[in-house]
């Protein structure tokens, strides 16, 4: 009987250590195996892609697509990806310059591989007439947040790759804007945050 007990006493580690996850591997990958990672780049855009909203183009001799804040100075100051094929004399009458220094806004429709934009078509923003469309409500966040925990959390989102502005408003949400998002930012945020805490918005969309 003794020994028999003895026996059963030292199969007892042997079988937590074959049975359920080793707590090392959970804490190498706490989100599990099907869990996303931070984004680390702004990903590529699969098709063609235009600007959300009109967008300051930029030449302090080279040319910028601004998609963030523009400073309202004279000339403005921003800053923002390359654009590859601008030339201000395909845009005659339609910008501004002081120096050497041009700028103006459009309406952008281009490529985007994760760096820099390369424009087809550029609408001036005297011009631009876009459709209206009734304002989506914010959907209720899946969780609640402290108004302190929402500040560091939009502190932390700013540093997303591509991310031009991040804020908590009055609704328990974080809105972050960056420059692209395939739908991977949104799925990490909701995956991370629960849903619809982080609101994800992206100055360039795809073209339907």
């Amino acid at each position: 009987m003794k020994t028999t007990l003895v026996a059963l006493l030292l199969a007892v580690p042997l079988l937590a250590s074959c049975g359920g996850d080793d707590p090392a591997d959970t804490a190498t990958d706490p989100a599990g195996s099907s869990g996303l990672e931070r984004p680390t780049e702004v990903t590529a855009a699969p098709g063609q892609v235009r600007s959300a909203n009109l967008a300051t183009v930029m030449d302090t001799g080279s040319v910028e697509l601004c998609l963030g804040p523009v400073a309202e100075s004279y000339p403005p100051q921003c800053g923002g990806p390359a654009i590859t094929n601008w030339d201000w004399a395909d845009h005659t009458g339609m910008f501004e310059q002081q120096g050497e220094v041009r700028w103006g806004t459009f309406a952008v429709t281009g490529t985007w591989d994760g760096t820099s934009f390369t424009l087809t078509e550029a609408i001036p923003g005297a011009l631009y007439d876009p459709m209206y469309e009734e304002p989506t409500p914010l959907p209720e966040p899946e969780k609640d947040y402290s108004d302190s925990e929402l500040q560091a959390m939009a502190e932390d989102l700013g540093g997303l790759p591509g991310a031009q502005g991040a804020y908590a408003d009055d609704g328990g949400h974080v809105l972050v804007d960056v420059i692209y998002d395939d739908g991977s930012f949104q799925d990490w945020a909701d995956q991370e945050y629960g849903d619809d805490v982080v609101v994800i918005g992206s100055a360039l969309v795809d073209v339907s």
